[in-house]
């Protein structure tokens, strides 16, 4: 189809960000739904677990929003399923306190969570953190740096590691550009927070340990593995991404 005459219309609805929302609660994910439109967003809503699945393979979201309670399907359950195909970015919404839920979410591959109850500014925050980082890599930044035999391509988002594609989710990806970008040096936990995932670090936030345990395995470093690189946890201050 030719831009050229294409009603003006059509053209910003092509180029609005599409957020699929999966919770149970119908009024609350219709209110939520129509505040993100006023934010600027194209939001869908799905009430269960699979028509969201479905919803998610047909057809192209920039994010999703999981509601951890689901009466038909879990949405860590649904987590695991969206994972094993897709690599959307993932918002939870968690129970307030429920910590375990949490932790289990981001080792699933979730990019970031908020708590119920939420504040709908708060979750339109975390979305455009989200975004920024997988979709905007800095323009002062070279596009492809490397340690060992890791490399990593910032405009396409492509992280390989001796040849092989590593499935990275986005705050995977983002955290290890910035552990790489300052490879050598420890980077704190409050720092990966900001450039990583573009929050400020909460108190008990356990987001960037456990996205770091994610890329580590999938980075295979255990003993024995060679690929010229090691990330060490240095106590009391953070990570390390540097030549082994």
């Amino acid at each position: 189809m030719s831009t050229l005459n294409t009603p003006v219309k059509y053209l910003n609805h092509m180029n609005m960000t599409r957020i699929l929302q999966i919770d149970d609660d119908t009024e609350l994910g219709n209110m939520l739904a129509t505040y993100l439109q006023g934010e600027g967003f194209e939001a869908d809503f799905s009430s269960a677990a699979q028509d969201g699945i479905n919803k998610l393979q047909q057809n192209h979201y920039d994010l999703l929003i999981l509601d951890i309670m689901m009466p038909d399907q879990s949405g860590l359950e649904t987590l695991r399923e969206v994972r094993k195909k897709l690599n959307t970015p993932v918002l939870m919404l968690t129970a307030k306190g429920d910590d375990v839920d949490r932790i289990i979410g981001l080792e699933l591959g979730a990019d970031d969570y908020v708590a119920k109850p939420c504040n709908p500014r708060e979750i339109v925050a975390r979305i455009r953190a989200i975004l920024r980082r997988s979709q905007h890599p800095s323009p002062s930044s070279e596009p492809i740096t490397s340690l060992g035999q890791l490399q990593l391509d910032t405009v396409r988002r492509v992280a390989t590691l001796s040849g092989n594609k590593l499935n990275l989710t986005s705050a995977e990806f983002n955290l290890l550009e910035v552990l790489l970008r300052y490879q050598g040096e420890i980077v704190n936990k409050a720092n990966l927070s900001e450039l990583g995932l573009g929050r400020p670090l909460a108190r008990y936030d356990r987001s960037v340990d456990v996205h770091i345990s994610s890329i580590r395995n999938k980075l295979d470093l255990t003993e024995g593995a060679n690929h010229g690189l090691a990330l060490h946890t240095i106590r009391g201050q953070g990570y390390q991404l540097s030549p082994a």
